[in-house]
């Protein structure tokens, strides 16, 4: 995994160590996917470093892409049972959908949240639960613009199953859209994932669907804004 939160309750840091902590506030980290992004235009930049438009152009476009792959601390909440947002955005749709077909999980419309990614959103992905990863299914498709309805259905996509340690099913859909084209998922099969740890990243404007057991009652509602690992979606029932 890219990165583990920190869990509730660790003491802070002193000295040296919580002056990294404050800098790291201010100056998110970059996912491991971004270096190629960020290394490509700087050397563009150094290499043209005596053509003034050149070396600006370079070091624009690594800041772009250094922003764009930015990977910040969250620390998700310290409540039992509790299913958070696994990226940052805007909730597009609180409905009941059939989750896709390729996970095999039946044809009964199970409650969901879908949130959209801006190209100025963080874009890596948070597990919403903790538990063990069940099933993961890649999707070909298309690459419509994420905030369509139909993208859930249409669009090139990622799914992955986590079973919670009580039984219940919480599946996560990473979905391409119009200018992404690459789904990236560091998580396998029989992994153990900690609530709000990081496991995959979507390159370009997106969208992530939340799939919940049936039952659950959800407290996301449409145009809300989400903080990836920190906004509470749903609480399972017990």
């Amino acid at each position: 995994m890219a990165r583990r939160p920190t869990p509730p309750g660790t003491p802070e840091r002193t000295g040296l160590g919580h002056v990294a902590d404050l800098v790291r506030a201010a100056v998110p980290p970059l996912h491991p996917a971004g270096l190629p992004f960020v290394a490509a235009p700087l050397a563009v930049a150094v290499v043209g470093g005596r053509r003034r438009w050149l070396r600006r152009t370079g070091f624009a476009a690594a800041a772009a892409c250094a922003a764009f792959f930015r990977h910040p601390h969250r620390v998700p909440p310290n409540r039992a049972n509790v299913v958070v947002a696994p990226a940052d955005g805007e909730v597009a749709l609180v409905d009941s959908a059939v989750p896709p077909a390729e996970l095999n999980l039946g044809d009964a419309p199970l409650p969901r949240v879908s949130i959209f990614l801006s190209v100025l959103d963080v874009h890596v992905q948070r597990t919403p639960v903790s538990g063990t990863v069940r099933t993961i299914a890649y999707q070909r498709g298309q690459f419509r613009s994420a905030d369509l309805p139909e993208a859930s259905s249409v669009n090139e996509r990622n799914s992955m199953v986590i079973e919670t340690a009580s039984g219940q099913l919480v599946t996560v859909v990473q979905i391409a859209g119009l200018l992404a084209r690459r789904i990236v998922c560091d998580a396998k099969v029989g992994d153990g994932l900690s609530i709000g740890e990081t496991y995959g990243l979507i390159r370009f404007g997106s969208r992530v669907d939340t799939y919940f057991p049936a039952g659950t009652q959800l407290l996301a509602e449409p145009g809300q804004r989400t903080i990836g690992a920190e906004t509470v979606l749903a609480e399972l029932l017990t």
